[in-house]
């Protein structure tokens, strides 16, 4: 009887298993050290924020009680002190318990490797403000286009690779459960004047009137948050589908958003608001 062909795959034996696991435990082991506050940098332009809120409150009691379970990770630079790539909660419960170091796991990462890593162990949080997913999905894509070799101003999505042929916001799409479209528009809302980026956190304006606010130019954007502010109402989608229109007609001037911001809305309640000139020619 023909015996079969001996197959040159041999499993690895049991102290081979436990060897090497053990070796990567113990370099994993040599990496992780308490490092003092002192010496560790934030990640530049993080976007996420770091709030002293209820959360925080039992993180540090948390860590008053077991310590820091879970490393934070960071990376030496150059200069020789550390850059936190993940674990910005846990330096601050850490500062805010009066502890002087934190436990942390050192490893070797370019800076488009970290900002990944940055941007992929913040997505677990809880809560993720409009604001902080736009400036992350945008660092995170434009470390990805450069990764892909080929970076290019004002273009987020050039090919990946030339084996996949995928964009880059098509891969992000993929690993975070967005649509490509709904990244695009985030990443608009890196355009926004801080006041109205703060008015998209705080559901006040929705984020497809914010894409559209997003094209004008800061003077613009400074004006709609005028309007705002004294007609106390956010404008809709179909008015700033209009002051967009204007904007790229070169007409959109402050009396032109005056005018557009006066408009019903639906849902509206009626009110009189009177401007300051118009009050002192009154009085």
């Amino acid at each position: 009887m023909a015996t079969g062909r001996k197959s040159d795959f041999t499993l690895p034996t049991f102290d081979d298993i436990f060897s090497t696991q053990e070796q990567r435990d113990e370099e994993k082991l040599a990496k992780i050290r308490d490092i003092p506050i002192s010496e560790i940098d934030d990640f530049p332009d993080h976007p996420f924020q770091v709030r002293d809120d209820e959360d925080m409150l039992q993180l540090v009691e948390s860590i008053k009680e077991r310590g820091v379970i879970t490393p934070a990770t960071v990376r030496q630079k150059d200069d020789g002190r550390y850059e936190l790539v993940s674990g910005h909660r846990r330096k601050r419960a850490c500062e805010i318990a009066g502890f002087d170091t934190l436990r942390c796991e050192v490893v070797e990462l370019t800076r488009d490797e970290a900002t990944i890593l940055m941007v992929e162990s913040n997505f677990q949080r809880s809560q993720i403000l409009p604001s902080e997913k736009a400036f992350a999905y945008k660092m995170r894509l434009e470390a990805m286009n450069r990764q892909a070799g080929r970076p290019k101003k004002d273009n987020l999505t050039p090919v990946v690779s030339d084996f996949e042929r995928q964009r880059t916001n098509e891969v992000l799409a993929n690993e975070v459960g967005e649509s490509r479209e709904q990244i695009r528009r985030y990443v608009r809302l890196t355009n926004l004047v801080p006041e109205l980026l703060e008015y998209v956190d705080e559901g006040k304006i929705k984020m497809r009137p914010a894409v559209e606010l997003s094209y004008l130019d800061e003077d613009c954007q400074r004006d709609v948050v005028d309007e705002i502010d004294l007609n106390e109402a956010t404008p809709s989608h179909a008015q700033t589908i209009k002051m967009r229109k204007f904007f790229d007609e070169g007409k959109l001037t402050t009396e032109v958003i005056s005018s557009i911001m006066a408009e019903d809305k639906p849902n509206q309640r009626e009110k009189i608001v009177l401007r300051g000139d118009r009050v002192r020619q009154l009085i």
